[in-house]
Parts: structure tokens; C-alpha cells; sequence
């Protein structure tokens, strides 16, 4: 084990922060100066776990609302996820097996990113090719995410090839994911889905299901309206979860469970981690510790952009769900105060050993700006060794006999040694292996250090007000 390591022993991942922590870097001096305010933003997420309530959080509509992320992983009567609502999903997951041959997740934002990163992890990037691979599961498209006519288009034609080779009728579920319903991307690629799967009624069958706010009555959204009018299946996008935190709910779940993702397994990995995360004491709470270290190295070192960079690339999607999270949980104009302080952290995203080969001479050699955040698999599943095909050539002989993982995290510790040597702050998550359980662990305890650094920074982690003025021009444009 490194030399500064926190090691989260219900999950066994590790925190790496040897190059981030120490002399020439954030000090403990540097911890102790915010003491104070590191206790407060413990408090803060101990009463938010037991009550909902975060300072000053209101809703865009301006009127207190609860935050509740971290009820999440626990499946528990009365709780969002209950065992019935995991029961549930779990029954219409495997209602889509043997009979289901498609499935497009339509949503955007926190509608996708997360869905993207438990198909990637979960069933990986051949499963629509590979009927074995599958076992009976439907394939899975993401669309809704974008208003690129190629993309939409292309994937209109692969559906339609597929129908067209299929024996019999071929069924495709449409799986719309957005709260209000008003969601131009997400709804306007569902609509042009739906009508082109309705003109041709004799070789696809499309069923419709909306992820969508329950609210009924006056409250009661577009999307749930439409539902409740054409006999839609619904599931929630529960009140007092942000999209960017909403893949721990039905909204992430639902894509998962279609593709027979084990659900429960990756909320256990979240729960374990959130038990875990809940000491005062940084150095016994990874998510309390991460925040601290890297609001100081962006307040009091100017390291202000993080390079979120796993080395693998099923987890580059990890990378971009880390980008909405960082950047709209922390990204904001006004403290709580109302004071002007455009606090916020730049997040970029880069993939090992790809980005190495791209990026790595800016992080080496440019501004000291960057903490570069790594993510490291231990142990592989399989590990293939990279075979001595040419022993004549030594070049290529002497990087024979090591497995393909072996030599990815030699690369990543050179990479990471590198950096440090030359003063470039750096730190590495480290999983035991990759796995469903994992990623919910990492994911959560990522969304509770936005949730603590945002308590550092006197900021509301859980808003997102930038966002609206684009959204009210828009409206605009289309009409």
C-alpha cells in the first residue's frame, strides 16, 4: 500500500492521495487551517442524511426543497427505493427478456450520463453485437441525448435493418427519461422514433415507458399526462434528486434492470460506501477527505481544473457522468451569502493509456493548474498476456509475457510518478476489480465529496440556476 493511502475496507477501493498530500503539496498545516469549516460540512451532511435539509436550498421554482441523494442506496419501507420499487423494477427487467429485442434510452443530462456508465461497466461495449454475450437480453441504444439528425438518423436505419431481418415482428421499447416531459432533445428524438416506428406497424411493435415526476393534479407534468392518456408504464424521477445524482434511482435503475444489470448489487456498493463515509475525521472518510484536498489545492494552489482520467475504456463514460456532477454541483456565480465568488472547479475528461498520448505533455509540462485524478483497476477478470510473436525483435520481445492490465497500470504509476516528480499534484482511486459493485461505491462517494467541497465552498451543491438562462432563450428560438 502507497505511503499516504485511505483504504475503505467494506469496499476495499483506495484513495491514493501520496501526490497530492504532503510537503511541496496541500500540508497537514493546510488541513488544520480548515478545521473548522471541515467539521461544519460533516454536520452539514449528517443532518442532510437524517432530515433532507441543506442550508439555503431551494428549488429553480424559489421554494425550499429537500435533498435527498443520500436516502438512496438504502432499500427500505417509506424510502425512495423501497423493496417493493426494487422488486418492481427488477420484475419489468426481466418481463423485457426473450421478448424484447431493443431498447432506446431516450434521456439527456443526468437522464444518460449515468445510465451510460452502468451499460458500459455492466454489460460493455460488444453487447448489441453478440447475441451470447446477451443471453436474452434486449439490445441497448442511447439516443435523446443530442439533436445530431446523423445520429438520429443512423440509428432509425440500424432498428429498421434489424426489423427487416428479424422473423417475426420486432419489438422495441421506447424508454423516455425526463421529469417534465419538456426535454427538447430527449422529446424531440422520442417523436421522431415514435412516428417512424408507427409507420410501419407490421414489423415493429413499440411500447413506450416514461421515467417521469409522479406529481398528479395541478403538479402533474407533460410527459406523465401523455402516459396516463396513451397507457404508458411509468417509473419516477423522484422530487429532491438531482438528475446528476438521480442514476441511484428509478431513473438510472430502469435502464440497468432492462439489461440485466443486478440493481440491488449496485446500490449495496453505495450503501457501503456511504456507511463508510460519515467519520468527522477526514482521513477515516475518503468523500470528506477528497473534498478537503482538492478545494485546498484549488483555493490556496491555483490547481483549479481536475483531469479525471481512468485507465479504462468502459470508464470513459465514468469520466463524463464526473463532468456534470463536478461542474454543476460547484460550478456557481454567488456563495450562500449572496456574495459574487464564482467558485467552481473545471473538470476534464481523459482515458489512460489513450490521453497519454494526447494530453499528458499538458499535464507534465503546462500551467500549474491541474490536479490530475486517476482511477485504477487492481486485478483484471482476464488478463491476456501480451504474446512473443517477433522474439527476433527485442523491442517487441522485452514487452512480452506481461498481461495487458499489468502493463496499463505500469503505465498509470509511471505516468502518476512522473507528474510528482515535477510537481504536478495527483491522486488515484484504486477498485479491486471492475465491477457493478464498484462503480456504485465510486460513483456515490464521488457525488458525497461534491456534496461536502460544496459546504467547503459555502456554495449550493444541489442547484443548478446557470442553467435556466440558456433554457429560457431556447424556448425562444423554436417558436
Amino acid at each position: 500500500m502507497p505511503e499516504k493511502a485511505l483504504l475503505e475496507k467494506r469496499t476495499g477501493i483506495i484513495f491514493d492521495y501520496d501526490n497530492i498530500y504532503g510537503e511541496g503539496k496541500v500540508t497537514s498545516a493546510d488541513i488544520k487551517a480548515i478545521s473548522a469549516d471541515i467539521k461544519k460540512a460533516a454536520q452539514a451532511l449528517e443532518k442532510m442524511r437524517a432530515t433532507g435539509e441543506i442550508k439555503g436550498h431551494l428549488s429553480k421554482d424559489g421554494l425550499p426543497e429537500k435533498v435527498l441523494f443520500s436516502q438512496l442506496p438504502y432499500i427500505e419501507k417509506g424510502n425512495i427505493n423501497s423493496p417493493e420499487t426494487i422488486e418492481e423494477l427488477a420484475a419489468f427487467g426481466e418481463s423485457k427478456r426473450y421478448n424484447t429485442q431493443a431498447v432506446i434510452s431516450l434521456g439527456i443530462g443526468g437522464s444518460y450520463l449515468g445510465n451510460k456508465v452502468l451499460f458500459d461497466i455492466g454489460c460493455g461495449e460488444f453487447w448489441n453485437q453478440s447475441a451470447s454475450i446477451r443471453k436474452g437480453w434486449p439490445k441497448i441504444y442511447f439516443s435523446g441525448n443530442n439533436l445530431d439528425s446523423n445520429s438520429v438518423q443512423a440509428l432509425l436505419q440500424q432498428i429498421l435493418s434489424e426489423a427487416d431481418a428479424a422473423s417475426g415482428k420486432y419489438r422495441v421499447l421506447l424508454l423516455v427519461i425526463s421529469k417534465s416531459g419538456s426535454t427538447l432533445e430527449t422529446m424531440a428524438c422520442f417523436m421522431y422514433f415514435w412516428d417512424a416506428f408507427q409507420a410501419c406497424p407490421d414489423k415493429i411493435e413499440v411500447e413506450v415507458v416514461a421515467v417521469t415526476d409522479p406529481a398528479e393534479g395541478e403538479a402533474q407534468t407533460l410527459l406523465h399526462r401523455m402516459a396516463s392518456e396513451h397507457g404508458w408504464r411509468m417509473f419516477r424521477v423522484p422530487d429532491g434528486v438531482g438528475g446528476r445524482f438521480s442514476v441511484f434511482s428509478d431513473v438510472g435503475l430502469v435502464t440497468a434492470a432492462v439489461a440485466g444489470i443486478d440493481i440491488k448489487e449496485f446500490l449495496k456498493g453505495a450503501r457501503d460506501m456511504d456507511k463508510a463515509c460519515q467519520s468527522p475525521n477526514p482521513f477515516d472518510n475518503m468523500a470528506l477527505l477528497n473534498a478537503a484536498l482538492k478545494f485546498i489545492a484549488a483555493e490556496k494552489y491555483g490547481r483549479d481544473i481536475e483531469v479525471f482520467m481512468p485507465y479504462a475504456d468502459s470508464m470513459k463514460s465514468l469520466a463524463e457522468w464526473y463532468i456534470q456532477l463536478l461542474a454543476e454541483s460547484l460550478g456557481k456565480e454567488k456563495d450562500r451569502s449572496g456574495n459574487v465568488v464564482h467558485y467552481g472547479r473545471t473538470p476534464i475528461v481523459a482515458v489512460g493509456t489513450t490521453d497519454m498520448h494526447a494530453q499528458t505533455q499538458q499535464h507534465q509540462e503546462g500551467k500549474l493548474d491541474k490536479i490530475v485524478q486517476f482511477v485504477k483497476v487492481e486485478n483484471w477478470e482476464k488478463d491476456p498476456l501480451i504474446p512473443d510473436s517477433f522474439p527476433e525483435e527485442k523491442t517487441l520481445s522485452d514487452m512480452s509475457g506481461a498481461g495487458f492490465g499489468q502493463a496499463m497500470n505500469a503505465a498509470l504509476y509511471s505516468n502518476a510518478r512522473a507528474l510528482s516528480l515535477n510537481g504536478r499534484m495527483n491522486a488515484t482511486f484504486i477498485l479491486p476489480k471492475l465491477s457493478i459493485y464498484h462503480a456504485g461505491a465510486l460513483m456515490y462517494m464521488l457525488c458525497l465529496s461534491v456534496a461536502y467541497e460544496g459546504e467547503l465552498a459555502d456554495v449550493d451543491a444541489f442547484d443548478q440556476p446557470g442553467v435556466e438562462a440558456y433554457k429560457k432563450i431556447l424556448k425562444t428560438q423554436l417558436k
